[in-house]
């Protein structure tokens, strides 16, 4: 589980990044991509400290791998229209 304030963001600009880069219709080794590059930049910048990274990159594999964090929002619109 993440702790750090700044690690959490850039969880949450990874994976929301990951989410619309998959509804643009990137793959999954696209996606693992601009992770590894998100993170590698992190790693330079020296932003967060190393083990940090280390842990939001396992965070980060998780939700990546997980299929249901990319159940289509544009589904769920056109569901919605339908219906009323």
């Amino acid at each position: 589980m993440l702790q750090d304030t700044r690690t959490i963001r850039n969880y949450q600009k990874i994976t929301d990044s990951l989410v619309e880069l998959k509804d643009r219709g990137y793959t999954r080794d696209e996606l693992r991509l601009y992770v590894d590059g998100y993170l590698a930049s992190l790693r330079c910048n020296n932003t967060i400290e190393a083990h940090l990274i280390h842990r939001l990159e396992d965070e980060v594999s998780r939700f990546l791998y997980d299929s249901s964090n990319f159940s289509s929002s544009g589904n769920y619109e056109l569901m919605t229209e339908r219906e009323n």
